[in-house]
C-alpha cells in the first residue's frame, strides 16, 4: 500500500535508499511513495492468496512472491505488489537479485487509502509490462474480485467475481482458487455490486 509522494529522486537514488531503509517505499517516475500500514483483513487476504498460489504452483516453473519483493516495472518504476507470480527462468535482476522481472500475474488487495492508486497509476504501469497477463484486484471491503486479463491480441478484458461460491480462474498460470479460500477467516460483507 502506498500513500502520497515524498520527493523526487533518480531511480538509482531510490534503489540505494530503499535497499537501506527500514520501511519500504515505491518509486514511480521520480516520485517516492511511502508504504502505508495495512489492516488485518488485508494481511489475511494477501496471505490466503499467497498460500493458495504457493501450493498450486509448487511443481511448475511459476513462483509466487509476497509484498516484500520489489518489482521492476521499468527503469523508472519500482513497486511492491501484494502478490506477484513470475514464470521465467530468470525471475530477478539487480546487484543482489532483489528486483523481480517479467511477472505473469499481479494481485493487489484494495484498501480505501490505496484503491485509487492501485486502479490508476499502478494499473497503467502494470498493463505496460509485456509479460503480464493478469492483474487481479481483491477488495477487502466486500467479497469482490476484479480480474483484468490481456487477450492474445493485446486487449484487456475485465471479469468480476462476486460470491464465495465462485472460483477465480487464472489461465495464464493454470490456477483456480475458490473465493471462499481467498476470504477464509476474513469478516467481510457480501458484494454490493
Amino acid at each position: 500500500m502506498a500513500s502520497n509522494p515524498i520527493s523526487e529522486l533518480t531511480a538509482e537514488q531510490y534503489l540505494a535508499l530503499d535497499r537501506a531503509a527500514e520501511f519500504r517505499s515505491e518509486f514511480v517516475h521520480g516520485q517516492i511513495f511511502a508504504m502505508a500500514g495495512g489492516t488485518n483483513a488485508h494481511a489475511l487476504i494477501q496471505g490466503n492468496v499467497f498460500a493458495e498460489l504457493h501450493v498450486a504452483l509448487r511443481n511448475t516453473a511459476c513462483r509466487p512472491f509476497g509484498s516484500d519483493s520489489r518489482l521492476m516495472v521499468s527503469d523508472e518504476a519500482y513497486v511492491y505488489p501484494d502478490v506477484t507470480v513470475v514464470c521465467t527462468k530468470q525471475q530477478s535482476t539487480g546487484p543482489d537479485k532483489d528486483l523481480l522481472i517479467d511477472p505473469v500475474a499481479i494481485f493487489e488487495v484494495l484498501s480505501p487509502s490505496t484503491e485509487k492508486y492501485d486502479r490508476g497509476v499502478k494499473s497503467r504501469l502494470y498493463r505496460g509490462i509485456d509479460s503480464l497477463r493478469d492483474y487481479i484486484l481483491v477488495s477487502q471491503e466486500e467479497i469482490y474480485i476484479e480480474r483484468l486479463t490481456r487477450t492474445p491480441n493485446g486487449v484487456w478484458t475485465v471479469r468480476d467475481y462476486l460470491g464465495l461460491a465462485e472460483e477465480l480462474k487464472i489461465d495464464s498460470i493454470g490456477v483456480s482458487i475458490p473465493l471462499r479460500r481467498i476470504y477464509d477467516r476474513v469478516d467481510i460483507a457480501p458484494a454490493m455490486r
